[in-house]
């Protein structure tokens, strides 16, 4: 068999995807080619990263996307409206692992969707290699427990978000509606459904000669690159280090980019933005504050939920009860203790007592922090 080229055929694969569909930067056509390359080797990974085309207005090229991808992956299985119990039986049915392509996924998870959480659990459960939905079979008191394998290669469209559970583990194109000058193909699927699946072809015959290569990898990951994100960009390095040529390079950039972009648009709980924004724009160079002066100043805060939290401003009962929630570097609860001021004691609270939390949960500090506010003077 005639080796082939893993770089020059992850360049047709990206030519493929620029034909049809307008992404939002370059980093977005790197990933979902080595998306559609690992979709091919998923049993040498320990985890499949979602891949989610998310836009905040229908008409952003989404569905096509995914209809793109699903001319290049292998067992495509659409899956708009599926039941968990469908897709949980349809990975586990022995017949090769699908790929699952989810469009409308907000009407799964959306504001006006219903309960979710058996779908949600198979998500989540797929996401790992080793990853099982449970389940009681038979009749009656006949029944027992069985484990369904439940990892599989999953791809999402929707409008808005998704679970943060689901978005830790994906990587996410922020589609955009297509400007007057960004000219695309027409996607015509009789013509073109045939070319992607010859690309399909010879992604499956290049991901068997690059199967020993990729099996044992453990990709260098960018400077930064930990955790959750390290997990979700492992196997997409992984591909790009064996296709080699530029690929390994584009890789890496594409890795930084699309992470950081998600911490950007990752607003985390809502008790890390309190911890946040008491560090950033309420307590900057302050190391004592008065409860009354914090509240003051947090619901004064443009862009902040503070003001109308479901109808009410936030209040120091539900101020002392987020920040119990946690801890000093004592690992005591975080509390309102005693702030000597000119003639009279108030409650409030000490930055000694949040700097722990701070640094556990928070996103880095600004570059140039924001000047303390006027009227924060410490008085002791």
């Amino acid at each position: 068999m005639t080796a082939i080229d893993g770089a020059a055929l992850l360049n047709e694969v990206e030519a493929f995807h620029r034909r049809f569909n307008v992404f939002p930067h370059e980093a977005a056509f790197v990933a979902v080619t080595l998306w559609d390359a690992h979709a091919h080797l998923l049993d040498c990974f320990d985890s499949t990263p979602r891949i989610a085309f998310l836009s905040p207005e229908p008409g952003s090229g989404k569905t096509r996307a995914l209809e793109i991808v699903e001319t290049l992956v292998p067992q495509p299985m659409t899956a708009v409206n599926a039941s968990a119990a469908a897709l949980f039986r349809s990975v586990s049915s022995g017949n090769g692992k699908p790929t699952i392509l989810f469009d409308e996924i907000d009407t799964v998870f959306g504001p006006k969707a219903g309960d979710n959480e058996e779908l949600r659990g198979f998500l989540n459960a797929g996401h790992r290699r080793t990853g099982v939905t449970y389940r009681c079979i038979g009749d009656g008191g006949q029944q027992t427990v069985q484990a369904f394998p439940s990892y599989c290669a999953v791809a999402v469209a929707g409008l808005g978000s998704l679970p943060d559970t689901i978005m830790s583990r994906a990587v996410v194109i922020r589609m955009r509606r297509r400007a007057r000058n960004e000219k695309v193909e027409p996607f015509r699927a009789r013509v073109h459904e045939a070319e992607g699946h010859k690309l399909r072809d010879r992604l499956a015959t290049w991901a068997e000669q690059a199967r020993a290569s990729v099996v044992d990898a453990w990709p260098d990951m960018p400077e930064g690159v930990t955790d959750r994100p390290a997990d979700v960009w492992e196997p997409l390095l992984a591909i790009a280090d064996a296709a080699g040529s530029t690929w390994p390079d584009r890789a890496r950039e594409a890795c930084v980019t699309l992470v950081t972009a998600s911490k950007a648009n990752d607003k985390g709980s809502l008790g890390v933005r309190l911890l946040t924004d008491l560090r950033d724009h309420v307590m900057a160079g302050i190391d004592r504050l008065p409860t009354v002066a914090i509240l003051d100043r947090l619901n004064a805060l443009d862009d902040a939920p503070w003001a109308d939290l479901h109808g009410k401003p936030l209040d120091n009962r539900r101020l002392s009860r987020m920040l119990a929630e946690y801890m000093t570097a004592d690992n005591e609860p975080i509390a309102s203790r005693n702030i000597k001021t000119a003639g009279s004691v108030l409650k409030g609270y000490y930055a000694a007592d949040l700097w722990d939390a701070w640094a556990r949960y928070c996103p880095p500090p600004p570059e140039s922090p924001l000047p303390p506010l006027p009227g924060t003077e410490n008085v002791v």
